[in-house]
C-alpha cells in the first residue's frame, strides 16, 4: 500500500505542476482530463498525509503520557482515528471503474405493457430528474418520443455534474447500476375493472464520452436525414431536420429529431454514438478479461430485471442486493440515495474481496 500511495503522490504532484502552466488551458479537453484525475487523487493524498501526521501525533502523545494522563487518552483516540484512516485509504486504493468520473447519458424505453409502460417510463424520467436536481446536476433532453397518453415510448437525457465532483460522486458512478429492466405493478389508468397489471420499462446508463475517449473515423459513418415526426413546432414534418447516424463497423444506429436544426440533431446524435461506442469498448474489454478482473469491474448484473415498483403495497424492491422499502412515493419523488448507496457498497465489497484474494 505504501508503494502504491507514493506512486500516486508523485502523479498528483506532476498534475499540480501541469495545472499551474497556462498552456494547459489552451486545450480544454486535456485540461478537463487533468482536472478530473487531480480531483480523483486528492482524497488519497489527503487521507495518506493525515494518516502519517496521526502516527507522529501518537508518538508525541505516548511520550508525554507519563507526565500527564490526559495524553494517554489522546493517544488512544488518535490510534482509533489512524485505524479509520487506514481503512479509508485501503478503500480509496481499490481499483475502480475507469468511467466513474464521467457524466452520464440515460436512456429510458417503454417495454411490455403498451401505454401503461410508456406512462411508467415517464414516471421513471421524473424520478431521475428529481434525483439529479437533489445532486445539483444539470440535465438535458437529447431526444424523446412521446406516447398518446403523455408518457414516453423512449427518451434520452444527458446528466452532467457542475464542476469537478469527488470520486464516486459523478453522475455515471451513481447512476450506472440503474440500468436494467424496471417492473411496475399497479392499476393502469386504462384499466376499468381495477385489476393490477404488471408492465416494464428498460433503462440504459452510458458514460458520456469526450472526443479524447473515442476516436471516430468519419468514413465509418453513414448519415441519413429525414423529416421529424411528432410534436416540435413548425419545422416538424416540413424539413429534413432529423438525423440518423449508422456506425458501419459496429452497426450501432443513433437517431435524433428533437431539435429543429439538422446540425443540432447531428451533434446530439454524435454525443450518444460516442457514449455507446465507449460502452461497447468497455464491454469488449470486460469479456476479454479474466474472471477475477471482471468481478472487479462489474459485480452487479445490469442486464437482468433489477427493480419492482409495487403501488398497492407502496413497496420498492431492488432484487440484486435484496433492498426493500415501503416508501415508493418518496422514491418516485427522487429519494434514490439509500438504494444507490446499497448498490455501490455491494460493488465496493466485491472489489475489496477480489483485491484481497489476489
Amino acid at each position: 500500500m505504501f508503494e502504491a500511495v507514493q506512486t500516486l503522490k508523485a502523479e498528483y504532484a506532476e498534475l499540480e505542476r501541469q495545472m499551474a502552466e497556462p498552456e494547459l488551458h489552451s486545450d480544454q479537453a486535456n485540461a478537463r482530463r487533468v482536472g478530473k484525475r487531480y480531483a480523483a487523487l486528492a482524497p488519497v493524498v489527503r487521507t495518506y498525509d493525515e494518516w502519517v501526521q496521526t502516527g507522529d501525533d501518537i508518538e508525541a502523545a505516548q511520550e508525554l503520557a507519563s507526565e500527564d494522563p490526559a495524553f494517554a487518552e489522546e493517544a488512544t483516540r488518535l490510534t482509533a482515528r489512524r485505524e479509520e484512516l487506514a481503512e479509508r485509504l485501503q478503500t480509496l486504493l481499490v481499483p475502480r471503474d475507469p468511467n466513474d468520473d464521467k457524466d452520464a447519458i440515460l436512456e429510458i424505453k417503454a417495454g411490455e405493457g403498451g401505454d401503461e409502460s410508456a406512462l411508467f417510463a415517464g414516471d421513471l424520467l421524473k424520478m431521475y430528474l428529481k434525483y439529479a436536481e437533489s445532486q445539483n446536476w444539470k440535465t438535458e433532453v437529447l431526444d424523446s418520443a412521446e406516447s398518446d397518453l403523455g408518457g414516453y415510448k423512449s427518451i434520452t437525457v444527458a446528466v452532467k455534474a457542475k464542476g469537478t465532483p469527488e470520486p464516486g460522486e459523478a453522475p455515471y458512478a451513481k447512476l450506472k447500476f440503474e440500468g436494467g429492466v424496471h417492473r411496475v405493478q399497479r392499476v393502469p389508468v386504462t384499466e376499468s375493472q381495477g385489476r393490477i397489471h404488471t408492465s416494464a420499462a428498460g433503462v440504459l446508463v452510458l458514460p458520456e464520452a469526450e472526443d479524447v475517449d473515442v476516436e471516430i473515423d468519419q468514413n465509418d459513418l453513414r448519415i441519413d436525414v429525414f423529416r421529424s415526426s411528432g410534436p416540435g413546432g413548425q419545422s416538424v414534418n416540413t424539413t429534413d431536420s432529423a438525423v440518423r447516424i449508422t456506425h458501419l463497423p459496429t452497426g450501432i444506429v443513433v437517431s435524433m429529431q428533437n431539435e429543429k436544426s439538422q446540425l443540432q440533431n447531428r451533434e446530439q446524435a454524435m454525443r450518444v454514438l460516442r457514449a455507446r461506442l465507449l460502452a461497447a469498448a468497455q464491454e469488449a474489454a470486460d469479456q476479454e478479461a479474466s474472471d477475477a478482473r471482471r468481478s472487479q469491474i462489474r459485480t452487479v448484473d445490469r442486464s437482468e430485471r433489477v427493480r419492482t415498483y409495487n403501488f398497492p403495497e407502496n413497496r420498492f424492491s431492488d432484487h440484486r442486493v435484496g433492498y426493500k422499502a415501503h416508501n415508493l412515493d418518496q422514491v418516485l419523488g427522487g429519494e434514490l440515495e439509500p438504494v444507490i448507496k446499497a448498490l455501490t457498497d455491494a460493488d465496493l465489497s466485491a472489489r475489496l474481496e477480489a483485491v484481497e484474494s489476489q
